[in-house]
């Protein structure tokens, strides 16, 4: 870069937008402070190894409010310095935004029928077919459907069986087995 502010080749560096900057991380920090607020109403006597329902809250507000007040240090001093520029599209991709929606929206609608495994695995097929598109990438061949499928239900079934057989949580199932 020359004294004068352009690159070599023509091209000029652009002031950081330290508002907006500044203002997501604003953001951050309000959101950490929502979460503490919530996290107030939480009880705090302790579980299983003397943590308590309330420790994750407080952690993630504790994360939250350290990153936003970071964000917005970074902001006022310089900008984000080390932010690389965006890549892909300046303006979303519709498409793939619908196929992702509908996967999230079909694994609220189907978990209590389809069962966790299932309903999440139609979530990962729906989802990844949106991502695919939005790439421009093939996402609609039987194989790759298929796969995707066996990818979901690879994820899925561990997920299921930590939290019901290790963790003694109930999710919904297909059969009363458990297994499924």
């Amino acid at each position: 870069m020359r004294e004068d502010g352009a690159f070599p080749h023509g091209e000029v560096k652009h002031a950081p937008p330290v508002l907006e900057q500044t203002l997501i991380g604003v953001g951050v920090f309000v959101t950490g402070g929502l979460l503490a607020v919530g996290a107030l109403t939480i009880p705090g006597e302790a579980g299983y190894q003397g943590v308590g329902p309330n420790f994750l809250p407080w952690l993630v507000t504790a994360v939250l409010l350290v990153c936003g007040a970071w964000m917005v240090f970074e902001a006022r001093t310089g900008g984000f310095r080390h932010a690389e520029e965006a890549s892909g599209a300046t303006t979303g991709d519709w498409k793939g935004f619908a196929w992702m929606s509908a996967g999230l929206l079909a694994n609220a609608a189907l978990i209590t029928t389809l069962g966790f495994i299932l309903s999440c695995a139609l979530c990962f097929v729906l989802a990844v077919r949106g991502l695919r598109q939005s790439e421009g990438a093939d996402a609609g061949s039987l194989t790759r459907v298929l796969r995707d499928a066996g990818i979901g239900l690879a994820i899925a079934a561990p997920v299921y069986w930590m939290f019901t057989k290790l963790l003694a949580i109930n999710l919904p199932g297909l059969t009363s087995t458990g297994w499924i």
